[in-house]
């Protein structure tokens, strides 16, 4: 909020309790201690709470201002709800006796960290399956709590929550995906004044940024009218960490836009149009570069803050920006205080050349090659 109104100016308990002994008559005693001082000290403590009251009243109108529930209740009045948390997904591998059946709900997790109070995370396998002749079997598990606390790396879910006769070891062989924290206060104020500022109407490209981005889980959204033709419309899904979004959510947009896929008009899509709802593609930038490092620095601890750096780099671009710019890769290096100096920089095997992405498509980061 820019300026208060002039009513609510100026209006500490300080500044009225003055006014008001400045109404007083000068005959009459108005000093700290005397009757009409301290009859009128409370009367402006409460009328300085008042217009603080009003003062929120005021911010909680109007959506710039507002947080929490209140910034729901403003945006539920333009048809928008706060999209609720996601469970991260992925997959684990078990090892054991040939033939084991690992039953579906079957409950592996992270182990705890004593030293650093980290709690274990839980996961549920969402099917069941039965260990090969080799001894290995993989199945799909779910977070047991939504929120990106179940996005881990590969190679730490190890341990087997419910023990299972047969079952030797676990391991996820990758990361899990897809998890995402109740929409911020932040994204969904982004949201509310993408819809009322840019309203979709008739089945417009507005629109379907619109339903799309009100399915939980979705970080972004990119629409291809005319994708595969007159009548059908190409809609591309990234997850809350801007990589291509899981099945289940594309699942989950393609069953609230157009779940029949033939134009009936079931979803929310008009009748029509066929939509056909995807992963965006993922384009790996491969990184290689020989460093010359401050004193003391370890190569494995700028190869991770190199990391660090491009991902978030590349997060900026996805949807937005069809480069990733050579330039920008070599910013992110020189604004390492442990890097002096770099040189053979390449990325995706080339030196000194911009990487285009096309529509459908998302820069994410592959491998990170470095030496001195």
């Amino acid at each position: 909020m820019t300026e208060l109104p002039l009513f609510l100016q100026e209006q500490s308990e300080e500044v009225i309790m003055q006014r008001m002994l400045d109404r007083v008559p000068s005959d009459i005693d108005k000093s700290e201690g005397s009757f009409i001082w301290d009859a009128q000290a409370p009367v402006a403590f409460v009328l300085a709470e008042a217009a603080g009251w009003a003062q929120q009243v005021l911010q909680r109108g109007f959506a710039g201002t507002a947080y929490g529930e209140y910034l729901d209740l403003r945006a539920a009045e333009h048809g928008i709800t706060r999209r609720a948390a996601v469970a991260a997904t992925g997959a684990v591998r078990f090892t054991g006796v040939p033939g084991t059946i690992v039953p579906i709900g079957t409950v592996v997790a992270t182990p705890a960290d004593e030293i650093t109070a980290e709690a274990s995370i839980e996961f549920e396998t969402t099917e069941s399956v039965t260990l090969g002749a080799n001894g290995l079997g993989v199945a799909s598990i779910r977070a047991s709590v939504a929120g990106r606390m179940g996005i881990v790396p590969a190679g730490v879910i190890t341990v087997m929550s419910s023990p299972v006769g047969g079952i030797t070891a676990v391991t996820n062989p990758e990361e899990t995906r897809g998890g995402a924290d109740t929409e911020s206060d932040e994204l969904l104020l982004e949201r509310f004044y993408a819809q009322v500022r840019n309203q979709g109407t008739s089945g417009n490209k507005a629109q379907y940024l619109k339903w799309a981005g009100e399915v939980p889980g979705v970080g972004g959204v990119q629409v291809r009218p005319l994708w595969n033709g007159p009548g059908t419309v190409g809609i591309y899904l990234l997850d809350a960490e801007k990589r291509a979004a899981n099945a289940g959510i594309v699942a989950a947009v393609q069953e609230y836009i157009d779940p029949t896929m033939d134009g009936q008009g079931e979803g929310m899509a008009p009748a029509g149009p066929i939509v056909r709802v995807m992963a965006a593609e993922e384009v790996p930038i491969h990184l290689s570069v020989r460093l010359t490092l401050a004193a003391g620095a370890s190569v494995d601890e700028v190869r991770k803050s190199i990391e660090s750096g491009i991902r978030a780099y590349l997060k900026t671009l996805a949807f937005s920006d069809p480069l990733v710019r050579y330039t920008r890769i070599a910013a992110v290096l020189l604004d390492l205080p442990a890097i002096v100096d770099y040189a053979d920089l390449t990325v995706n095997g080339r030196s000194d050349a911009n990487i285009e992405i096309l529509p459908g498509q998302v820069a994410v980061l592959g491998t990170v090659d470095v030496h001195e």
